[in-house]
């Protein structure tokens, strides 16, 4: 369909700014915070990423669509952000292997999207605003009305969202035999998380995130990650429980980006809310314990508070963001428990920060196991 056949549509911001433009995807009304991202490629990577869910997707990226979509290159099983918003959105796609056009896949999953809007002006402004929710629809173009209906819309701040997207029953990927059982806490668990973990010979069940500790015990695993996902950490206090129960068992843990969040909230180091967040596959990260910097993949919206990780007497800072300071990794001194702000099993084209998953195997190797009279059968 050509963009003058589209029909018109709006993007309505929280702070009363209009963009027009033309429908892409599903017709309809799509309302959530508005964020951008600056990554140049891997768009159906981010479309499915869950930790995105509730927002409206922002590509810094001008053209969008030109490669199709491919089966197998989503991160969860469904398309995931709540809108998509771009520049110039590609009539035809060419790519070896591809299964479909992005348009078609956006209409399949219901996804909501304008074009032709001016991104660079948008990001500017969400730059220098922050972030805010917004609305993006193909059928409703009243301003007035379209803002009664923004009002309603809930903020970021205090959403609780990982019960949308966490998986329903636990279920195993990897060696059945593997010696290197891990037990993933599903906040919102990205399929590459999993595939860097099996391809290290590990053996993987995650768990639904309201699993009771005794159960994921009772499967007697070497070792706990704590996934990725959306929303406010502080929204979570259940969570926060049971990461803390966790964090005391004893078992090596590696936290990803919510699963760090939740990790600094057990320790009593409270999370914040970013202007306007970290999303991209570009963010320099300093390993303050090699000394080595590294580009990341990243995608939140809540940092740790870092002059509370600095008091704590038994944590470590062990990465932070070259370009604002924020904490970007933790370390426990007393115990093989560690944690990540960005993503390390992302492939933005360096792979940077995957030996953060080499560093949990060798903890699981090293880690005397718990003693048998912990490990409750069902």
């Amino acid at each position: 369909m050509l963009v003058s056949q589209r029909p018109k549509a709006v993007l309505l911001l929280a702070d009363g700014t209009l963009f027009e433009g033309r429908a892409i995807g599903a017709q309809g009304i799509a309302s959530g915070e508005i964020c951008f991202n600056t990554g140049m490629t891997g768009y159906q990577e981010i479309f499915s990423d869950p930790s995105y869910t509730g927002q409206l997707m922002v590509m810094a990226s001008p053209h969008i669509g030109n490669y199709g979509v491919k089966v197998g290159e989503e991160e969860s099983a469904r398309v995931t952000i709540a809108g998509l918003v771009v520049k110039k959105f590609s009539e035809v796609w060419s790519r070896p292997g591809g299964t479909g056009s992005l348009e078609d896949h956006l209409r399949q999953a219901g996804i909501v999207g304008i074009s032709e809007v001016d991104t660079r002006r948008l990001v500017r402004h969400i730059r220098d605003r922050g972030a805010q929710n917004a609305l993006i629809s193909s059928t409703e173009l009243d301003p007035r009305r379209l803002g009664d209906r923004l009002a309603a819309v809930p903020s970021m701040a205090g959403l609780e969202l990982s019960s949308r997207v966490t998986t329903p029953v636990a279920f195993e990927t990897g060696d059945p035999a593997s010696p290197h059982r891990v037990a993933l806490v599903d906040f919102g668990v990205k399929t590459n998380i999993l595939r860097c973990l099996t391809e290290r010979g590990c053996l993987v069940r995650v768990f639904p995130m309201h699993t009771p500790l005794d159960e994921m015990l009772a499967w007697r695993p070497g070792g706990f990650l704590l996934s990725n996902g959306p929303g406010d950490p502080a929204a979570m206090p259940a969570s926060v429980a049971l990461v803390t129960a966790i964090r005391d068992s004893g078992l090596p843990v590696f936290g990803i980006c919510l699963g760090h969040q939740l990790l600094a909230e057990s320790l009593g180091i409270g999370t914040e809310k970013m202007h306007h967040g970290h999303r991209g596959i570009n963010h320099p990260v300093k390993n303050l314990v090699t000394g080595h910097d590294e580009i990341t993949s990243q995608n939140h919206g809540f940092v740790a508070r870092r002059a509370q990780a600095e008091a704590h007497p038994h944590v470590l800072i062990t990465h932070v963001h070259l370009n604002d300071g924020s904490i970007a990794g933790i370390r426990l001194k007393d115990r093989p428990v560690f944690s990540v702000q960005h993503h390390p099993e992302a492939g933005p084209g360096p792979n940077d920060a995957r030996y953060l998953f080499d560093d949990f195997v060798a903890n699981m190797k090293a880690h005397t196991p718990v003693p048998r009279s912990l490990h409750q059968t069902a």
